[in-house]
């Protein structure tokens, strides 16, 4: 008797090549060996083993740390950690596109995801060791298991999805895990199952982060302060023209001045609400309207408070509303070239959202390009400062201060310590006693003057900055 095979369900195969494409797509136009980030510098060092944990402020949350912590704890290689979370994110997008199975067809599925994945932020920071794409993967999951827990109470798999996706998005950034569920807490008010759900999930992801600020901040009203200070103080900004000029590349925009980039690299942005809209209205026609009206209301909270309520942008900080609004997005598209009856009326309505869509990706290309050039740039210069202060004997244990000493001090295997900023975590005083004991640096930009206590120091060139060493820590001194 011929053994019957298990049928795979419908659409896999294409969220599998999505999923691997755009894997392959970070490896190849990202490039595993582009140096660590600011910010990434900052989340590696409290889980390396090479390098002192820099100073972690009051907005930062440990949930990627503890993602890179497998590579990070004990390779200092860039090229394995940056293999790692590439793998990792296309595995987790695979996995976050196909909870939607049976709420979306595979085609809109697969669009979705090919759209989402085809962005130049999403590809630039789906191998950083960055938080924003998994609050995105997070929120997709969690929508996802949303719907089917509450169309299915006995499918136990989506009640842990709905708390593993809640926990995620709280673990890397818990203020963006409370406005992505919004609109899944106002539905859930009827469904106390529910509700616990997400709550338990929001506690699991961000229950580190309100123990760490009664252990290291002086409590939660303190922590929740500080962050929004460090943020520039959260309140009524209008930031949609920040975020606008910041997508020709621009990875921080602050302070956010200058002029937008070309209509032809900002058209996607604005086309994004319109057919998000067009796929809405032809699900609520077709009577399945839950699941895109759902994923476009979580999209628009996840995007408020980085349009309406912080004075600066960075695109990072739209991924979990790109992730969402793909969905409507692709629902949308997907009616334009089958809705209309006529074979030609088809054909030509294909060919021209495929024309569109051909030129959406090469506008894409031509910004990740532009993006990992200057990235790559910035980066090499904080290598070359640190291959300088080694030749001046700059070299572990040692610690650094002033301009960039945070990813410079990471390249140099050295701790950091600023008196002043966002980063601040130590007096004066305190460096001078740390120059007793180790090498010790305060680095200016070129024109810029060190601080009082360093003005009489030895001065040596690093690479494009000026070093500035206590006494006895240059070789030859």
């Amino acid at each position: 008797m011929r053994a019957v095979r298990p049928r795979r369900p419908r659409g896999e195969p294409r969220l599998g090549a999505v999923a691997a494409a755009f894997t392959l797509a970070q490896l190849v136009l990202v490039r595993p060996d582009l140096g660590l980030g600011w910010d990434e510098t900052v989340y590696v060092s409290q889980v390396s083993g090479h390098v002192p944990a820099a100073y972690f402020s009051a907005p930062r949350s440990r949930g990627i740390s503890l993602l890179a912590a497998p590579i990070a704890s004990w390779s200092d290689s860039t090229v394995l950690l940056r293999i790692y979370l590439a793998v990792l994110s296309g595995l987790a997008l695979y996995l976050a596109l196909r909870v939607w199975r049976g709420h979306l067809g595979p085609g809109v599925l697969a669009l979705a995801g090919a759209l989402f994945a085809s962005l130049w932020v999403t590809l630039f920071y789906g191998p950083q060791a960055m938080p924003n794409y998994w609050v995105a993967i997070g929120a997709l999951a969690c929508v996802g298991c949303f719907l089917r827990a509450r169309a299915h109470a006995r499918d136990r798999a989506s009640w842990w999805g709905v708390c593993a996706g809640a926990a995620l998005m709280a673990w890397m950034r818990p203020m963006d895990a409370v406005y992505v569920v919004l609109p899944l807490l106002a539905l859930s008010l009827r469904r106390p199952r529910l509700l616990v759900a997400l709550v338990v999930g929001l506690a699991a992801g961000g229950g580190e982060w309100v123990i760490e600020a009664y252990v290291s901040y002086g409590g939660l009203a303190q922590r929740l302060s500080a962050a929004s200070a460090i943020q520039g103080g959260l309140g009524w900004h209008l930031a949609v023209i920040d975020q606008l000029r910041s997508l020709g590349g621009r990875t921080l925009c602050r302070p956010c001045t200058g002029s937008a980039p070309s209509p032809v690299v900002t058209l996607w942005w604005f086309a994004l609400p319109l057919l998000a809209v067009l796929g809405a209205v032809v699900a609520v026609r077709a009577r399945r309207a839950l699941p895109v009206l759902l994923a476009g209301a979580c999209a628009v909270t996840a995007a408020v408070p980085y349009l309406f309520l912080i004075g600066y942008a960075a695109p990072r900080f739209l991924l979990p509303a790109y992730a969402l609004l793909a969905l409507p997005v692709a629902r949308g598209l997907v009616h334009l070239f089958t809705a209309p009856t006529h074979r030609t009326g088809r054909t030509l309505a294909a060919g021209l959202v495929a024309v569109g869509l051909a030129g959406h990706l090469a506008v894409q290309y031509v910004v990740l390009e532009h993006t990992v050039r200057g990235s790559a740039a910035s980066r090499a210069a904080w290598a070359r400062t640190a291959a300088a202060l080694h030749a001046r004997g700059v070299r572990p244990p040692c610690l650094l201060s002033g301009y960039d000493a945070v990813p410079v001090a990471f390249y140099t295997g050295c701790g950091s310590a600023q008196t002043a900023g966002h980063d601040t975590s130590a007096t004066s005083v305190e460096l001078m006693r740390a120059a007793h004991r180790m090498p010790f640096a305060v680095l200016a930009p070129p024109g810029g003057r060190p601080p009082a206590y360093a003005r009489t120091w030895p001065e040596e060139r690093a690479g494009a900055l000026r070093a500035y060493a206590a006494p006895d820590t240059w070789l030859g001194r």
